[in-house]
């Protein structure tokens, strides 16, 4: 027995010495030891930008929608509360540019669709000028069928991903005829996405999950397949946080999340050495 411990207090001096050598040495031993510790841990892939925005004292109501305009390196946010501006515009740095009350109410989500000939943005309060091709609505938990469908994407392979919230699960649809595809359920058995957005390389969704506060990103099936739901990462936010919708730009992969329970939206960018996606 005392031979164990005189076995653990040398081992203790021993890594002891390491970090003292390294600290002042810089000796790469230690280094080398860390990486093989800690190569199972999960990957950082985001970092918060904790300079954006410069001016966050316009966010003066409980913000629900964002949406980037790529094209011209505007990022919109749209907020709910009385006597208050309910559609902000701010450059991708994070200055402050303009805002609007007007024809909006009550804002619930907001879509960037602009041109290289023209900026168009819409929101769900504004506008029903649409032709239905298809439609899947009634409630239930089968195959398309839904429960507080909360966030819809599209992918480049003409899927339609749509965050199924209350039956914790995403469903997938074909975009032209509306064909059910598939679901993922296995990532949301705690609570259902709020808000799903692609990368824009298309490998990695963007999830939001409202009440857990916390950002997911998944691994994109290949084309002709949905397979089951897989986790590369996760962003946990401070409780209470609230991650309502979200926006991916489609140029740097910055994300852009609308926190309802904050009243603020903040914004991540990838760490491009550990997402090699995000530069191919």
């Amino acid at each position: 027995m005392a031979r164990f411990w005189v076995c653990v207090a040398s081992a203790g001096f021993f890594l002891a010495f390491l970090v003292l050598h390294s600290r002042f040495c810089g000796s790469p031993v230690l280094r080398n030891i860390a990486f093989a510790v800690s190569w199972r841990t999960e990957k950082i892939l985001y970092r918060l930008d904790v300079d954006w925005p410069k001016h966050p004292e316009y966010f003066s109501g409980i913000t629900f929608c964002v949406a980037v305009d790529s094209l011209n390196g505007l990022v919109y946010i749209g907020q709910r509360g009385d006597n208050i501006p309910k559609i902000l515009v701010f450059t991708e740095d994070g200055y402050f540019l303009r805002a609007w009350n007007y024809t909006v109410d009550t804002p619930h989500g907001i879509f960037a669709a602009s041109t290289l000939y023209e900026q168009s943005i819409w929101i769900t309060d504004v506008g029903s000028d649409f032709m239905i091709l298809w439609l899947h609505g009634e409630n239930g938990t089968g195959p398309a069928k839904f429960n507080i469908p909360h966030s819809v994407t599209l992918d480049s392979a003409g899927r339609v991903w749509v965050a199924d919230r209350g039956n914790k699960r995403i469903q997938v649809f074909d975009k032209d005829t509306g064909e059910w595809l598939g679901a993922w359920n296995n990532c949301f058995t705690e609570e259902g996405p709020s808000s799903v957005r692609f990368t824009p390389d298309g490998k990695y969704l963007i999830v939001a999950q409202l009440n857990l506060s916390r950002l997911s990103v998944v691994a994109a099936p290949l084309v002709g397949s949905i397979g089951e739901c897989s986790v590369i990462s996760t962003i946990q936010l401070a409780d209470q946080v609230l991650p309502h919708l979200l926006e991916v730009d489609k140029k740097t992969g910055a994300v852009y999340v609308a926190e309802i329970g904050a009243k603020q939206v903040q914004k991540y960018v990838p760490l491009n050495s550990h997402v090699p996606a995000f530069g191919s």
